[in-house]
């Protein structure tokens, strides 16, 4: 038996039994012995005081209203639409068949921020799918196509993690792997034959304005997901995806070198601006006195190296005709690209198997003002093409010779790609190819809310 003892606050009380634990006392958290003294603490114990506080104009959400007072945010019911989750590539969106959305395309913007979870200050984005990256804050649309050399129209929206914007100004590579599959399991192309292994899809990208070949397995009349096809960044391996992108120069600025110029300086620094697949702005590493095999982290933590890079990369926005001022330059393109050549002897690059023997070059890219966990597919088209342009900063860092005859090997974050491009009699590039790999996470309704 152990008698609490008195203290300031807490007066004495009966003696209380303890359980004998390794110290031979009980918290006092968990001891109900102690009692505040109303004689040594007259101000915490006045039955005035509860009195007043019970007549304070406090409800309940159960407690009926006064006349004339409405209830509204409380009781606003959520609204749902039908859609789907894919992976793609190294990304993921939430889809949307066109005709399950409004008409109007202003309409859309509300019900993609709520779905997504923005603008989130905190920069999660948990009250949606997207995750606080730029690789996952993405909607892809997809409808009837409006094209005579398509089967259907692919809209991509990319949306701000902290902020408003809903961008609609480029394309995403990475999730046109998943719009085939998408366009089949929603059957806004219905296979003209459900017993057939594979299917083509015509995608009208109506971001540029290009035309992407999809070509993947198909199962019981749906995308195949299984398959023994790897790409670095995702883990696992699945049914592959060949995309070919279609005369992919000039998506947006109609030019291959919309500058007029193979190199182009901004803040001292070489660049080579080039509109494939989507504008995008390469600068060498060695020019900005930083490795070219350093991580997304790394990158992330170089809050100068972001800066130099944005600033590049918003007045080559001006200089393409992308915008007429560098605030006005969007925060998806250009994307801008460090590159450099791989090394024989360094630690890292062997460990990662981007040695001179596995890639022809080493990129880290940024998206939307982050670095890219791996490359976006985009970006890797404009490398290919750059690589062959004479004088370029991209083909400053490539060797001659190739390390895969079938195209461009890219050392990125996460990994290697192999990008393969097509040029005609003249030297312009007819065609692009990449393989990705695409899935469905979940399809059903999804839920948004507007509280404006």
């Amino acid at each position: 038996m152990i008698s609490t003892p008195s203290s300031p606050l807490l007066g004495p009380s009966a003696p209380t039994e303890r359980s004998d634990n390794a110290t031979g006392a009980t918290p006092r958290y968990l001891d109900h012995s102690y009692t505040i003294s109303p004689q040594r603490y007259p101000n915490y114990y006045k039955p005035s005081m509860f009195k007043q506080l019970s007549r304070l104009p406090c409800r309940s959400g159960l407690t009926p209203l006064a006349p004339g007072s409405r209830r509204y945010l409380q009781t606003k019911k959520q609204h749902s639409l039908p859609a789907a989750y894919y992976r793609g590539g190294t990304s993921r969106a939430v889809f949307f068949k066109q005709e399950d959305l409004p008409s109007d395309r202003k309409d859309w913007a509300p019900i993609f921020r709520s779905v997504i979870g923005s603008p989130d200050p905190h920069g999660r984005q948990l009250d949606g799918l997207g995750g606080g990256l730029s690789s996952l804050s993405k909607v892809c649309v997809v409808g009837a196509s409006t094209h005579a050399e398509a089967d259907v129209d692919y809209t991509f929206v990319s949306l701000g993690i902290k902020n408003t914007d809903v961008d609609y100004s480029s394309n995403c590579g990475n999730m046109s792997s998943a719009v085939g599959p998408f366009a089949v399991d929603a059957h806004v192309f219905p296979l003209q034959n459900p017993s057939l292994d594979s299917a083509s899809v015509r995608i009208h990208n109506t971001n540029t304005g290009k035309i992407i070949h999809s070509s993947f397995a198909v199962v019981d009349g749906e995308a195949a997901t299984s398959g023994g096809f790897a790409i670095d960044g995702v883990a696992g391996t699945a049914a592959r995806v060949q995309l070919d992108f279609i005369n992919p120069a000039g998506s947006v600025t109609g030019k291959l070198l919309p500058t007029g110029n193979v190199v182009d300086t901004f803040d001292g620094i070489r660049a080579t601006c080039i509109d494939v697949g989507n504008p995008c702005v390469f600068v060498q590493a060695v020019d900005l006195d930083v490795s070219g095999n350093l991580t997304p982290d790394e990158i992330a933590a170089h809050s100068d190296l972001l800066a130099r890079l944005d600033s590049i990369r918003r007045q080559a926005g001006v200089k393409m005709g992308i915008a007429d001022e560098t605030g006005a330059v969007p925060g998806s393109v250009p994307k801008i690209c460090i590159v450099a050549p791989p090394s024989t002897t360094d630690s890292r690059d062997i460990e990662q198997k981007q040695t001179s023997v596995d890639v022809d070059l080493l990129a880290r890219a940024l998206s939307v003002g982050q670095p890219h966990k791996a490359v976006p597919i985009t970006v890797a088209l404009a490398l290919a093409a750059a690589a062959y342009v004479p004088q370029s900063t991209v083909a400053g860092v490539v060797n001659e010779n190739p390390v895969d005859s079938a195209g461009i090997t890219i050392g990125h974050a996460s990994g290697n790609l192999l990008v393969g491009a097509d040029f005609d009699v003249d030297g312009a590039l007819t065609s692009a190819t990449v393989f990705s790999t695409a899935r469905r996470l979940f399809e059903g309704r999804i839920f948004w809310k507007n509280d404006t």
